[in-house]
């Protein structure tokens, strides 16, 4: 009797080793790249001193003195590349760096908020990226660099430290990590369109920021000039010039020119830096964990963000974009600081300005709603008072200091009699906007979400998940006292720290606060005997009753 053949036993394959498990060196070519950097801007500087009447000591001492920099930065770069190291455990991401000054830092995986891919102009040619993990620490330095890896390892970093950290998706499989490209499961959100470009011309920061630098442009040529004796000829040939304009053109011409070329010059320097921000934007779900946005044309950013990390959306409309019917978006989301304290107001962006109607419907999308931002129950009103309080802030001010003027005209002949009427002009446009910021005024709830909206030089609406608050800041200023107003703030873990229903009327704004997270602010509140028994329906539907507020505040 022959012997059965032992039982096959089928093992499952071995996962594939991490491939950031040991320490790991930066890119060799990041070396390189921070020499080109300082490297760059000297050639045009030795390329003027050459063709420039300068000395050729001086020459020759300032082509040394450049040369010993960049030997300096070549050294530093090297050292810097040569004692980086990295390393991913199965909990948590090391780095070790310094040459003179060692440091290392380990933090667990669970923390990283955030994975950005960065590569300018020169990390681009050479094929590697800059990597930016951010752990939304608000005290010291919350970031953590390196400078630089290849883009396709970069890539296969940020998709394992953002991997969600139960180490399995809901089969209980591991998700894979795949190389360089598009993961599988990832669903397109949003592209940029071209008529977008013109929606970010109308920005006053980036017109603003155009005429920078263009101001800066022309202090350069005029050290270049300077530089190489022409300067009196330029001035020289300018003045000639703009006295033959002055004697045939009519005054009302010139100033019509000046302001068409001011503002003609502004939006296409404001075109050509949203061209540059914006170019090949992507927003994209990569399965259910995580959103990235990428964009950029001389400079490409990759900016990842955790999706349970969202706790919001903001829809932001400075004047000019509303006035066209655009709006942008941005998260709100722990982990990505506020622009002001954490030096980059870029990172949180999730639509750059587009028509509203897609800024609303987007926003629908990386919430998980239907429709848009707009659908559902209409935001609360404010009580009349409050427009009153803008107006008597403008108004006020403004009768104030033209009796001022007024008096000092009679007095004294120093001050043109006609002065008191330039205040009295200015109140009637900042009247108009007092209007527009108490037209503006407005909360609510919508599904699981705190609606509140305000502004006018920029009209901000907030969508704040109700689950993400953590209490309750209850603030009356002496003439909100006066008047019967409160401003009710919700503070949260993410985004600016908290947002605001302004200038709300007392019961209003304490029993929105009590119905939007039951429970949290009852405690500090005693019932109106008054009130008590005319309980109502919120305007998502669930009961609450009147509330007053007691002496203590919470």
């Amino acid at each position: 009797m022959s012997e059965l053949p032992p039982e096959e036993t089928t093992a499952a394959p071995a996962p594939p080793p991490d491939p950031f498990e040991d320490w790991q060196r930066l890119d060799p070519k990041a070396v390189i790249a921070s020499t080109a950097l300082v490297l760059a801007p000297m050639f045009p500087i030795v390329a003027i001193m050459a063709v420039s009447d300068e000395n050729s000591g001086r020459t020759l001492a300032t082509v040394g003195v450049m040369l010993g920099v960049v030997v300096l930065t070549l050294v530093g770069s090297w050292l810097n590349w040569y004692f980086t190291r990295f390393r991913v455990t199965a909990e948590r991401f090391e780095l070790r760096e310094g040459n003179i000054s060692r440091s290392f830092r380990s933090i667990p995986r669970e923390r990283v908020r955030s994975v950005d891919l960065t590569a300018p102009v020169v990390h681009r040619l050479l094929g590697i990226s800059v990597v930016k993990i951010g752990t939304g620490q608000k005290a010291g330095n919350d970031e953590l660099k390196l400078d630089a890896i290849s883009t396709a390892r970069a890539e296969e970093l940020r998709r394992l430290l953002l991997r969600p950290r139960a180490g399995t998706t809901s089969e209980g499989v591991p998700p894979p990590v795949t190389g360089s490209g598009e993961e599988t499961g990832t669903e397109e959100l949003a592209r940029i369109r071209p008529v977008w470009y013109l929606y970010s011309t109308l920005t006053a920061s980036l017109l603003l920021f155009t005429w920078a630098a263009v101001g800066s442009a022309l202090s350069t040529l005029s050290d270049v000039f300077r530089t190489l004796w022409a300067a009196d000829t330029a001035t020289d040939w300018l003045s000639d010039t703009a006295a033959s304009v002055w004697a045939h053109v009519p005054l009302w011409a010139v100033v019509v020119a000046a302001v068409v070329t001011v503002l003609l010059g502004g939006l296409l320097g404001a075109l050509a830096f949203s061209l540059e921000m914006w170019w090949g934007f992507r927003l994209t779900r990569e399965g259910d964990a995580t959103l990235r946005v990428r964009r950029g044309l001389l400079t490409t950013r990759a900016v990842s963000l955790e999706r349970r990390r969202l706790r919001g959306v903001e829809l932001a409309e400075p004047m000019l974009l509303r006035l066209a019917g655009g709006s942008r978006l941005t998260a709100v989301a722990t982990g990505l600081e506020h622009g002001e304290t954490s030096g980059r107001s870029d990172n949180k962006v999730l639509l750059p300005p587009a028509p509203r109607g897609v800024a609303g419907r987007i926003g629908a999308l990386v919430l998980d709603r239907s429709g848009t931002l707009e659908d559902g129950t209409p935001l609360r009103v404010h009580p009349r008072v409050a427009l009153r309080r803008r107006l008597s802030r403008v108004l006020l001010p403004a009768m104030l200091l033209a009796a001022a003027l007024a008096v000092a005209a009679h007095q004294s002949g120093a001050v043109p009699w006609w002065s008191w009427l330039v205040p009295l002009g200015a109140a009637l446009p900042a009247s108009v906007l007092a209007w527009d910021a108490y037209r503006n005024l407005g909360h609510g709830h919508r599904d699981e979400y705190l609606v509140t909206r305000y502004g006018t030089g920029v009209k901000r609406t907030v969508l704040l998940q109700r689950e993400g608050i953590i209490g309750w800041r209850i603030s009356q200023s002496p003439l909100q006292r006066l008047t019967g107003l409160l401003t009710v703030s919700a503070t949260t873990a993410a985004g600016n720290g908290y947002y605001s229903v302004r200038d709300a009327g007392t019961e209003q704004g304490l029993s929105f606060a009590e119905s939007c997270v039951p429970g949290l602010l009852s405690p500090f509140l005693e019932k109106n005997s008054d009130f008590t028994s005319e309980s109502g329906d919120s305007p998502d539907g669930t009961s609450h009753e009147r509330t007053t507020k007691r002496t203590d505040h919470p």
